[in-house]
């Protein structure tokens, strides 16, 4: 009896390493005698023959990894500090297993190597107003590295670019030429268009010399408006040249 009971424990023992779960993300690498199986195990309740086989979770969810700051010497010899975020997911679980020993830090390692390299090309230009396009370099060149690996990246993107504290400054005052040189040719342009409408004013009021009579009668209202003690009333340049006339 006890013989029997001994057995019955052993087989439930055996049965239990024998089954596994595996979640709806996941899928199992399974090594039959140290060679991987061609197919693995997919989602929820798996067998396999243990000890004869050995089973390897690989998740298939998208994996958020931090790029840490590198300090980078850009094409145009600028010295920055960026750091990134990388978005990749295995798309082929038993290359992930065979072709690594660690997928997730080969990816990290690679990079953060290819980071480097490929922000060492562009200027810094680039890299602050083209981030767009830094980013899909960067996911191209990270993608056809880690293709053998089984492993799919999805995005690259370029989180800060720290500045040293004189390349702000100058970048500050270029900013704040920039500023005035627009204000000065939008100021030049406004005084364009006000010559512009003063001479077919001038036009207008040559023609018709009573209207500058007008002209003033309303100039003298618009004052008395305000109530000041002071009442300036404008004489037409006519009678002054009239006057002068007469003098000489």
């Amino acid at each position: 009896m006890s013989v029997g009971l001994v057995v019955v424990v052993i087989v439930v023992i055996w049965m239990l390493n024998c089954i596994k779960i595996l979640n709806e993300w996941e899928r199992g690498v399974v090594l039959r005698l140290g060679r991987m199986l061609p197919e693995p195990k997919g989602r929820g309740l798996v067998w396999i023959w243990w000890p004869i086989e050995k089973i390897m979770r690989v998740s298939l969810r998208i994996v958020t990894m931090d790029v840490p700051p590198q300090d980078i010497i850009t094409r145009d010899n600028v010295t920055v500090k960026v750091n990134a975020v990388t978005y990749f997911k295995v798309v082929d679980p038993n290359r992930a297993i065979v072709s690594i020993e660690n997928y997730l830090y080969g990816t990290s390692q690679l990079a953060q190597l290819t980071l480097r390299d490929v922000l060492g090309q562009v200027e810094l230009d680039d890299l602050l107003a083209r981030r767009e396009k830094v980013n899909a370099r960067l996911q191209e060149i990270l993608d056809e590295q880690t293709d053998p690996w089984g492993i799919k990246v999805t995005m690259v993107q370029v989180k800060a670019v720290d500045l040293p504290v004189e390349m702000q400054r100058a970048i500050a005052k270029q900013a704040e030429a920039e500023r005035e040189r627009r204000a000065k040719i939008i100021h030049a342009e406004g005084e364009f268009q006000a010559s512009a409408r003063l001479a077919e004013a001038a036009s207008v009021l040559a023609a018709q010399p009573l209207s500058i009579q007008l002209r003033y009668l309303q100039t003298l209202t618009e004052i008395g408006v305000e109530k000041n003690t002071t009442v300036i009333f404008p004489v037409p340049i006519d009678i002054i040249s009239a006057w002068m006339k007469m003098a000489k």
